[in-house]
């Protein structure tokens, strides 16, 4: 395969992945704080409140908008750019995504137009229970997807069955309900409240520093701190829990994540490093310039296995075999890929006797596929080297999402504090710390979304078929184009959402009472 392909495919993918990812996160963390306004104003009665819902509601519907139509082109990639993966699992990827179309999207799609055309022409209690459904059919959208993806990082609920040469799903409450996926979850939504409180809070400081809209800023503010507070501490747990599943289905990422080479027990974890880019895995060499790890002994091998004597393999361990402290053996890269290729003739010899209709000898082979089916994603490769992610881009957009989720939780517990005690507009400094917390907050989820998928590489379904193997086999021209057609168009509705939602902006809340502040 012509690894240019591959290369352009997967430039493809992410970009269409990446500018997907700009609007989604602001629609799902949005949504639950236009709840939290919209039932404020239920509750209350209070017109303030619905002028508050009304204009974030405004900017709620803009992302919505275009996150759609980015993410329409992401499912069409798998037809067009990954055939063979598509072929290879479709029958059970395309469950999840076909549900989240059939059901979730109907359900935001219905109630969206009550939401933002029923103001004053349905009950203020149906409009609200509308707001509630609209957003939980978006939050229910993102459940299937992060299912389809969270299989691709842990497949179970599957078997394969080489009548097709097929991976077929056997058990759908596996696929739906996995502890990868549940956690998955979890974390990523959660993540998305974080980055929609960072945007009601960095853009009503904005207000506050020109001295407009005091009131509904404030307003605003109160719901935004404690919703991204607590959703910021949330997701640190989750992503806890989300480092433990990684420690055990996919460990080359986490040894990637942490720049860890060489195992240990009472590994440590690091809180600043510059890694140095000649690094061969098995050369012995230290892998970093300098690094400074947190002061808690064998604090990654808590966080991996709840256990600070606990071994963390790094990646030459991996490639070796190694043996966990409960006594779990891992083989080596050298006898998974003995058995990945033992799995694979045993498929060919099988495919051949259904032709030959030879029943004793697809026995035979499909016994030997059977015992080596665990690896059979192994026998794809030829060196130990192909089964290494990008470690530095790994590592670096962990920690940077690391440590941007700390500022936030100090961030979000000072602007609460402040503002409740009603001198936050007296602190210039943290308001445009707070205009600036919009641009982190995206930065902060884009590099979790790129240590999650950057972090699995080679594989596109771990330890099941690698990206090389699931490509489309079309001239790398034709990605080289449409590559630069979708960064186009994505760029042009990147400009005419931001243009969009400036102008909105820029009109601010509707007025209610120009004597409370508006």
């Amino acid at each position: 395969m012509d690894v240019s392909l591959i290369d352009w495919s997967r430039a493809q993918f992410a970009l269409t992945a990446m500018y997907h990812w700009v609007f989604v996160p602001l629609t799902l963390g949005l949504g639950l704080l236009m709840c939290i306004y919209s039932t404020y104003y239920y509750k209350t009665g209070d017109e303030k409140w619905k002028s508050t819902t009304r204009f974030w509601q405004k900017l709620f519907a803009i992302n919505f908008a275009v996150g759609i139509a980015t993410g329409l082109i992401l499912e069409f990639e798998f037809g067009t750019n990954w055939s063979n993966y598509s072929y290879f699992v479709g029958d059970i990827f395309g469950a999840p995504l076909a549900i989240e179309g059939i059901v979730a999207f109907f359900i935001e799609a219905t109630f969206f137009a009550v939401v933002f055309f029923g103001w004053d022409r349905v009950s203020k209690k149906f409009h609200l229970a509308s707001t509630w459904i609209a957003v939980f059919g978006a939050t229910l959208s993102a459940w299937w997807i992060l299912v389809a993806n969270s299989w691709m990082q842990y497949p179970v609920g599957m078997h394969f069955n080489p009548e097709t040469a097929r991976n077929e799903m056997n058990d759908f409450i596996a696929v739906a309900f996995s502890p990868v996926a549940v956690n998955k979850f979890l974390h990523t939504v959660l993540s998305c409240w974080v980055l929609g409180s960072a945007f009601v809070v960095g853009l009503s400081s904005w207000y506050l520093l020109k001295k407009k809209h005091i009131d509904f800023s404030i307003r605003s503010i109160k719901i935004a701190a404690i919703v991204g507070l607590t959703a910021t501490v949330l997701t640190a747990l989750t992503g806890h829990y989300s480092g433990q599943k990684v420690a055990r289905h996919q460990p080359m990422k986490l040894a990637a994540m942490e720049g860890l080479y060489n195992g240990k027990n009472k590994a440590d974890i690091v809180g600043f490093g510059v890694l140095k880019s000649d690094k061969v895995y098995n050369d012995g060499k230290d892998p970093f310039v300098f690094k400074v790890d947190v002061p808690i002994p064998g604090f990654l091998s808590f966080m991996s296995f709840d256990d600070f004597n606990s071994f963390v393999p790094g990646i030459q361990d991996i490639i070796d075999g190694y043996t966990l402290s409960d006594g779990t053996v891992y083989p080596s890269y050298e006898e998974k890929a003995a058995q990945g290729k033992l799995a694979q003739q045993a498929l060919r010899n099988y495919r051949q006797a259904m032709k030959d209709n030879d029943e004793e000898a697809k026995i035979i082979n499909k016994a030997v596929l059977d015992e080596n089916i665990k690896y059979f994603g192994y026998g794809f490769f030829n060196s130990p080297e192909e089964t290494i992610p990008p470690v530095a881009l790994t590592f670096y957009t962990f920690h940077i999402m690391v440590a941007l989720g700390l500022f936030f939780i100090a961030f979000f517990a000072i602007v609460w504090y402040l503002n409740k005690k009603g001198t936050l507009q007296k602190v210039k400094w943290l308001l445009w710390l707070g205009v600036i917390s919009i641009p982190l907050a995206y930065i902060t989820s884009q590099s979790g979304w790129i240590v999650a998928e950057v972090g699995r590489q080679p594989w596109s379904i771990q330890d099941v078929l690698p990206l090389s193997h699931s490509v489309s086999n079309i001239p790398v021209a034709n990605v080289k184009t449409t590559f630069f057609i979708f960064l186009g168009i994505f760029t042009i509705f990147l400009i005419a959402d931001i243009g969009i939602m400036i102008n909105t902006i820029r009109k601010g809340p509707e007025a209610v009472d120009e004597s409370k502040g508006y």
